[in-house]
């Protein structure tokens, strides 16, 4: 004998919805299905536009703590996401248990990342030449040992969807206009730090090197993967496995566990210092990723990203990385830490 099917109908007027069940349905279940259905769609809503896009891009790519925490449950209003003082000041340093760091790492160049940087090292971070800010692909064997810090900056600027990133000037013809967006005094160390960090993203880079600044997560995703040329990617951050840590200078252990990152082109994504997320992203070729254990004399463990950049010719010879480390451009590979709030873009291993 055959059971009765069950039918659902719904008939919509203007005043409600009328579920009829026609025959052998029982109406707890439907209420638990329109439950689960209501409970999707809350947590849908809930999600910030930034995050929905990267689900619909890259769901196959996990979210690095780097994004993630920039990541705003009211993104879509920034004098709510952000606070101007925390995302343009002086960008001193933290450390992980959200206290001023102390710290002995001095200031880097201007624009650090900027290889064609005309500013010369100062005898202060000349000082600090050993402090592994700059150091060679042979320092990243086990066993060797670094002097380095992996401090939380202050900057806690949030992203903004891209709609309303895009709906705010970012350019140097419309300071005034900018300052005037973020009610920030024009002659204020906040007015000075916007400026600056304008003006990096509009500066040229070296030869061969594609920079573009990234004003929302959108734009970054849409970027890294143009350039690699595939949705299947990896984006990795330097991490700090222990909650709590402090992290100012200390000596670092390489542990076994080198892992070089697929691919000789990747994207390099830069926090910058702004009222909202922006990330300077640039692509030097060639260039090799790695992901390496470090052990703090403290303890402490790190998940590191290293960036190694293996043709320095077209580096400015008055740049601090040769000043550190005595070698000239173009004569070997040079490597750097990524910070924490910094990130890494490469194509997937099946994918490479």
């Amino acid at each position: 004998m055959v059971k009765p099917v069950a039918i659902v109908t719904i008939r919509a007027s203007s005043d409600f919805s009328l579920i009829s069940v026609l025959t052998g349905f029982h109406l707890p279940l439907i209420f638990a299905l329109l439950s689960l259905a209501a409970v999707a769609l809350a947590n849908h809503a809930a999600q910030p536009a930034p995050q929905l896009y990267w689900n619909s891009v890259l769901p196959n790519t996990q979210m690095p703590r780097a994004i993630s925490e920039l990541l705003h449950p009211d993104s879509t209003n920034e004098e709510k996401s952000t606070n101007v003082m925390n995302a343009v000041g002086n960008g001193k340093p933290i450390d992980h248990k959200g206290k001023p760091e102390n710290t002995a790492l001095p200031q880097l160049a201007r624009r650090p990342f900027s290889y064609k940087s005309d500013d010369r090292p100062t005898d202060n971070q000349l000082h600090y030449k050993n402090v592994a800010i700059f150091f060679l692909e042979k320092d990243m064997r086990p066993g060797t040992t670094m002097s380095f810090q992996f401090p939380i900056n202050s900057n806690t600027a949030t992203f903004l969807p891209r709609e309303r990133a895009q709906s705010i000037p970012f350019s140097s013809n419309k300071l005034p206009e900018i300052f005037n967006h973020f009610s920030v005094k024009p002659t204020s160390v906040e007015a000075k730090t916007i400026k600056q960090t304008i003006e990096e993203c509009e500066a040229p880079g070296i030869k061969g090197e594609e920079i573009y600044c990234a004003t929302s997560l959108e734009s970054m995703v849409d970027f890294s993967t143009s350039k690699l040329r595939t949705r299947n990617v990896q984006a990795i951050s330097t991490e700090v496995l222990e909650k709590g840590a402090t992290m100012s200078m200390h000596k670092h252990t390489t542990m076994p566990g080198l892992k070089k990152l697929a691919g000789d082109k990747v994207v390099v994504c830069h926090k910058q210092n702004y009222p909202y997320a922006v990330f300077y992203c640039h692509v030097i070729k060639p260039t090799a990723a790695y992901v390496l254990p470090l052990k703090g004399d403290d303890g402490v463990k790190v998940k590191a990203v290293a960036i190694c950049h293996l043709d320095t010719s077209e580096w400015n010879p008055k740049h601090l990385a040769f000043q550190i480390i005595k070698v000239k451009p173009g004569t070997i590979p040079i490597c750097h830490f990524l910070p924490t709030n910094h990130i890494v873009w490469v194509p997937n291993h099946k994918s490479a």
